[in-house]
């Protein structure tokens, strides 16, 4: 599957630029095109300065609300960043429809930190203009949510992300959330943690967007998962996930009889290592039971898949997600790993969401409340301050 990808605002920039570079991986390693298009729009030019993949051509580093924000951001109003976005959504289209081989692309992906200025506010206006424009290719939205620090500081973030979300949902074909704060290390420095957030967030998309573009026999499975199997399990909320297991490098089995059932019992075993490991790395903490479809695909080098394992994972998927239409396939690749990457979409219900629309309702009223409490008192102050002369007033003529 090919995709578009589109990053908003600091956080999905950076994450676009992962993209960007997952695709020099694929391409060198594969000799595969994934994500022949990235780009990363913003309304702050040092962050766009920062990017370090993204092609850097103001066609792909695209600065928008220039005259409005001098290039120094929105200030986390998502309503100033949606304005700037329904001003110059414009310069994102003309960009994407000369882009390299857009039209062999099936659809849009735009990134974005919903609890920002920018991604938040622009993130649904470029969903919308780009699904009217576009109405054949699907229009994908991987929404990052926020730090739990960052939640019990900043009411606006809440704010922030409970607007986007909602608005994203409306106009988009699917909503992939990332929550921060399943990939973080509390020892890490900050610097080392986003970048290893970024790659864990990227690394589930390359086996996944690679299948169906192989073009080598040997890598082409009995059961390939394609475009048009991804396209029919995105759809509304959204978890995605990747489990691996290592394969040994070398194996010795003193008897013929003993190989067998012990080669094939590690196989398996490692199979489903990979399996809880994936759901264990779910991008948000979800329930399979709640998802109304759901996606597999086992990636391992050929002698590693065995009927039984395949078997064995369509058990597990059905028993995690039994309402779910579920689809599968395998991708055999060279190489010492077992990896198995889930999708569960179509979710009726994920708790995270919940809290966070809970939690901006709350604190909307509160801001209310604040900022009706504030205007009073200084309706006050400026009253008490009416019988004080001003300086601008002129003494001659008083």
């Amino acid at each position: 599957m090919r995709l578009v990808v589109v990053g908003i605002g600091q956080c999905g920039g950076r994450l676009a630029d992962e993209f960007a570079r997952l695709n020099k991986k694929a391409r060198s390693a594969r000799g595969i095109d994934v994500v022949p298009a990235v780009y990363a729009v913003n309304t702050d030019q040092a962050d766009l300065a920062g990017l370090r993949t993204v092609k850097e051509d103001f066609q792909h580093r695209i600065l928008i609300g220039g005259r409005k924000t001098s290039g120094h951001g929105v200030g986390k109003i998502n309503e100033v960043g949606a304005a700037v976005a329904r001003a110059d959504s414009y310069k994102v289209i003309d960009a994407v429809r000369t882009g390299e081989r857009f039209y062999e692309t099936a659809a849009f992906l735009l990134i974005a930190g919903t609890a920002g200025g920018t991604g938040s506010g622009a993130m649904p206006i470029f969903a919308q203009a780009l699904k009217e424009r576009y109405p054949n290719k699907a229009v994908y939205c991987l929404s990052i949510l926020p730090f739990l620090h960052e939640e019990a500081t900043e009411e606006r973030a809440v704010y922030n992300v409970a607007t986007c979300l909602k608005s994203t949902y409306a106009v988009s074909d699917a909503v992939i959330l990332v929550d921060n704060e399943r990939f973080i290390k509390r020892d890490a420095n900050v610097v080392n943690n986003m970048e290893k957030i970024n790659q864990q967030i990227v690394s589930p998309f390359l086996d996944l967007l690679c299948a169906g573009e192989e073009v080598k026999r040997d890598h082409i499975g009995a059961k390939t998962v394609d475009t048009g199997d991804i396209m029919q399990t995105l759809e509304g909320w959204t978890a995605i996930g990747m489990g691996t297991a290592n394969v040994p490098a070398f194996r010795w089995w003193p008897f013929r009889g003993l190989r067998n059932f012990r080669k094939k019992g590690s196989e398996t075993q490692r199979g489903l290592q990979a399996v809880d490991q994936a759901v264990a790395e779910l991008s948000v903490t979800v329930s399979p039971k709640d998802a109304g479809k759901a996606l597999y695909m086992l990636s391992a080098p050929s002698a590693e898949m065995n009927v039984a394992l395949v078997r064995e994972l369509g058990s597990i998927m059905r028993e995690m997600a039994e309402d779910a239409v579920i689809r599968s396939g395998d991708y055999p690749r060279p190489g010492r790993e077992v990896g198995v990457t889930l999708i569960f979409s179509k979710l009726n219900t994920v708790e995270r969401l919940k809290e966070l629309y809970r939690s901006a309702a709350a604190s909307t009223s509160t801001i209310e409340k604040r900022q009706k409490e504030a205007q009073i008192r200084l309706k006050e102050m400026d009253e008490i301050a009416e019988a004080l002369p001003s300086l601008f007033d002129d003494p001659r003529t008083s």
